[in-house]
């Protein structure tokens, strides 16, 4: 059964969000540095020439998708890496790279077929 095409409406709003997430090189940026270590929000805003206001936009982004988990310790907002919510992403994509897959497969054996029949004399 084609568990992506019976995505409840919160699924598929999650996927959304997270492709938009990711859609954008900024916070592809971002998640990458959080790949190392969980950093403090200035410190990430620190990396990019855009403004703090501009990377908090991008960060708001990253946690409604989940991808960021944010804690506050005294005055500094923490953030760290979730990267769970990209499972349900690559599930989606690899479902569709084995559908193309097949395909594809089933074309080359058809044309294979056509060639050696029109090879040998044969056209059906």
């Amino acid at each position: 059964m084609n568990i992506f095409i019976h995505m409840d409406e919160y699924s598929a709003a999650q996927l959304d969000d997270v492709f938009k997430a990711v859609g954008d090189p900024t916070r592809r940026a971002i998640l990458a540095r959080l790949t190392t270590a969980e950093a403090r929000v200035t410190e990430i805003a620190s990396d990019f020439p855009i403004s703090l206001n501009s990377t908090s936009k991008h960060i708001k982004i990253l946690e409604r998708a989940g991808l960021v988990r944010r804690s506050v310790r005294g005055r500094d907002h923490v953030l760290s890496l979730n990267p769970a919510p990209l499972g349900g992403a690559a599930m989606w994509l690899e479902h569709y790279r084995r559908f193309w897959e097949d395909r594809l497969t089933a074309l080359d054996a058809f044309m294979t077929k056509k060639r050696s029949q029109v090879h040998h004399g044969r056209s059906k």
